[in-house]
Protein backbone atom coordinates (compact mmCIF):
# COMPACT_ATOMS: atom_id res chain seq x y z
CA UNK A 1 0.00 0.00 0.00
CA UNK A 2 1.31 3.20 -0.54
CA UNK A 3 2.04 5.63 1.72
CA UNK A 4 0.76 9.11 1.04
CA UNK A 5 2.73 10.45 3.74
CA UNK A 6 6.33 9.55 2.38
CA UNK A 7 5.10 9.01 -1.21
CA UNK A 8 6.94 5.84 -1.91
CA UNK A 9 5.95 2.63 -3.65
CA UNK A 10 6.24 -0.65 -2.31
CA UNK A 11 8.37 -3.13 -3.89
CA UNK A 12 5.22 -4.69 -6.23
CA UNK A 13 3.53 -1.71 -6.85
CA UNK A 14 6.88 -0.19 -8.17
CA UNK A 15 7.89 -3.40 -10.17
CA UNK A 16 4.15 -3.77 -11.61
CA UNK A 17 4.47 0.31 -12.91
CA UNK A 18 7.82 -0.19 -14.24
CA UNK A 19 6.42 -3.02 -16.18
CA UNK A 20 3.49 -0.74 -17.38
CA UNK A 21 6.09 2.33 -18.34
CA UNK A 22 8.38 0.12 -20.09
CA UNK A 23 5.96 -1.89 -22.03
CA UNK A 24 4.15 1.77 -22.73
CA UNK A 25 8.08 3.46 -23.89
CA UNK A 26 9.06 -0.03 -26.11
CA UNK A 27 5.39 0.29 -28.12
CA UNK A 28 5.59 3.92 -28.44
CA UNK A 29 9.44 4.53 -30.23
CA UNK A 30 7.97 7.68 -31.86
CA UNK A 31 7.01 9.66 -29.01
CA UNK A 32 10.61 9.72 -27.48
CA UNK A 33 13.13 8.99 -30.54
CA UNK A 34 16.90 8.24 -29.30
CA UNK A 35 16.00 7.86 -25.71
CA UNK A 36 16.92 4.44 -24.12
CA UNK A 37 14.96 3.02 -21.45
CA UNK A 38 18.02 1.96 -19.17
CA UNK A 39 18.79 6.04 -18.44
CA UNK A 40 15.36 6.54 -17.78
CA UNK A 41 15.05 3.68 -15.03
CA UNK A 42 18.34 4.85 -13.57
CA UNK A 43 16.61 8.33 -13.08
CA UNK A 44 13.18 6.74 -12.29
CA UNK A 45 14.99 4.62 -9.26
CA UNK A 46 16.76 7.95 -8.01
CA UNK A 47 13.39 9.57 -7.73
CA UNK A 48 11.30 7.41 -5.93
CA UNK A 49 8.50 10.90 -5.34
CA UNK A 50 8.41 10.98 -9.30
CA UNK A 51 7.67 6.88 -9.02
CA UNK A 52 4.78 7.90 -6.87
CA UNK A 53 3.29 10.42 -9.34
CA UNK A 54 3.65 8.22 -12.23
CA UNK A 55 1.97 5.33 -10.46
CA UNK A 56 -0.97 7.92 -9.67
CA UNK A 57 -1.21 9.01 -12.65
CA UNK A 58 -1.36 5.34 -13.98
CA UNK A 59 -4.19 4.69 -10.90
CA UNK A 60 -6.34 7.27 -12.10
CA UNK A 61 -6.54 5.64 -15.21
CA UNK A 62 -3.51 7.61 -16.93
CA UNK A 63 -1.12 6.25 -19.36
CA UNK A 64 2.08 8.37 -18.35
CA UNK A 65 4.76 7.82 -21.41
CA UNK A 66 7.96 9.57 -21.80
CA UNK A 67 7.69 12.38 -24.28
CA UNK A 68 10.82 14.52 -24.18
CA UNK A 69 14.14 15.17 -22.36
CA UNK A 70 15.08 18.37 -21.08
CA UNK A 71 19.06 18.56 -20.86
CA UNK A 72 19.30 21.90 -18.82
CA UNK A 73 17.89 20.49 -15.77
CA UNK A 74 18.54 16.52 -16.80
CA UNK A 75 15.23 15.81 -16.61
CA UNK A 76 13.13 13.27 -18.91
CA UNK A 77 9.47 14.42 -19.07
CA UNK A 78 6.35 12.11 -18.65
CA UNK A 79 3.11 13.64 -20.01
CA UNK A 80 -0.44 11.59 -19.75
CA UNK A 81 -0.67 9.77 -23.08
CA UNK A 82 -3.95 7.71 -22.84
CA UNK A 83 -6.56 8.23 -25.73
CA UNK A 84 -8.79 9.81 -23.44
CA UNK A 85 -9.00 12.34 -20.18
CA UNK A 86 -9.15 8.97 -17.73
CA UNK A 87 -12.21 8.43 -15.81
CA UNK A 88 -10.70 8.74 -12.65
CA UNK A 89 -9.70 12.84 -13.37
CA UNK A 90 -13.50 13.93 -15.13
CA UNK A 91 -16.23 16.19 -14.17
CA UNK A 92 -14.12 18.25 -12.13
CA UNK A 93 -13.64 22.15 -12.35
CA UNK A 94 -10.70 23.74 -12.48
CA UNK A 95 -9.63 24.98 -9.39
CA UNK A 96 -11.24 25.36 -5.83
CA UNK A 97 -12.43 28.63 -6.04
CA UNK A 98 -14.67 26.91 -9.44
CA UNK A 99 -15.77 23.98 -7.05
CA UNK A 100 -16.76 26.32 -4.50
CA UNK A 101 -18.96 29.20 -6.84
CA UNK A 102 -20.85 25.85 -8.32
CA UNK A 103 -24.75 25.85 -6.61
CA UNK A 104 -26.10 23.04 -8.52
CA UNK A 105 -24.51 19.75 -9.15
CA UNK A 106 -21.20 20.45 -7.62
CA UNK A 107 -17.75 18.01 -8.52
CA UNK A 108 -15.98 16.23 -5.92
CA UNK A 109 -12.66 17.56 -7.05
CA UNK A 110 -11.34 20.16 -8.67
CA UNK A 111 -8.19 19.73 -11.54
CA UNK A 112 -5.52 21.76 -9.54
CA UNK A 113 -5.96 20.16 -6.29
CA UNK A 114 -5.88 16.82 -7.88
CA UNK A 115 -2.58 17.73 -9.97
CA UNK A 116 -0.72 19.00 -6.60
CA UNK A 117 -1.95 16.29 -5.13
CA UNK A 118 -0.58 13.61 -7.31
CA UNK A 119 3.02 15.91 -7.74
CA UNK A 120 2.16 16.40 -11.11
CA UNK A 121 1.12 19.79 -13.18
CA UNK A 122 -1.45 20.66 -15.70
CA UNK A 123 -0.29 21.33 -19.07
CA UNK A 124 0.25 24.79 -20.34
CA UNK A 125 -2.04 25.30 -23.80
CA UNK A 126 1.98 25.06 -25.57
CA UNK A 127 2.72 21.63 -24.00
CA UNK A 128 -0.85 20.75 -24.64
CA UNK A 129 -0.30 21.43 -28.03
CA UNK A 130 2.86 19.81 -28.47
CA UNK A 131 1.78 16.94 -27.23
CA UNK A 132 -1.07 16.57 -30.03
CA UNK A 133 1.67 16.44 -32.66
CA UNK A 134 2.64 13.00 -30.92
CA UNK A 135 -0.92 10.82 -31.12
CA UNK A 136 -4.27 11.16 -31.04
CA UNK A 137 -5.27 12.04 -27.79
CA UNK A 138 -8.48 14.03 -26.40
CA UNK A 139 -10.71 12.93 -29.26
CA UNK A 140 -13.97 12.47 -27.44
CA UNK A 141 -12.99 14.51 -24.23
CA UNK A 142 -11.54 17.60 -22.78
CA UNK A 143 -8.57 18.46 -21.13
CA UNK A 144 -8.07 21.38 -18.36
CA UNK A 145 -4.64 23.45 -19.17
CA UNK A 146 -2.66 26.00 -16.97
CA UNK A 147 -5.07 28.98 -17.59
CA UNK A 148 -3.63 32.78 -17.16
CA UNK A 149 -4.02 34.50 -13.96
CA UNK A 150 -5.81 37.24 -16.29
CA UNK A 151 -8.27 34.40 -17.82
CA UNK A 152 -9.32 33.05 -14.06
CA UNK A 153 -9.77 36.73 -12.45
CA UNK A 154 -13.05 36.70 -14.77
CA UNK A 155 -14.23 33.07 -14.03
CA UNK A 156 -12.43 31.49 -16.89
CA UNK A 157 -10.42 28.36 -17.20
CA UNK A 158 -8.78 26.97 -20.33
CA UNK A 159 -9.75 23.28 -21.00
CA UNK A 160 -8.88 21.73 -24.71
Amino acid sequence: MTNSNQKELSVEQREELLGALKARFEENMNRHEGLEWANIMAKLDANPEKMWSLNEMERTGGEPDVVGYDKENDEYIFDDCSPESPKGRRSVCYDREGLESRKKHKPENNAIDMATDMGIELLTEEKYRALQELGNFDMKTSTWVQTPSDIRERGGALFL
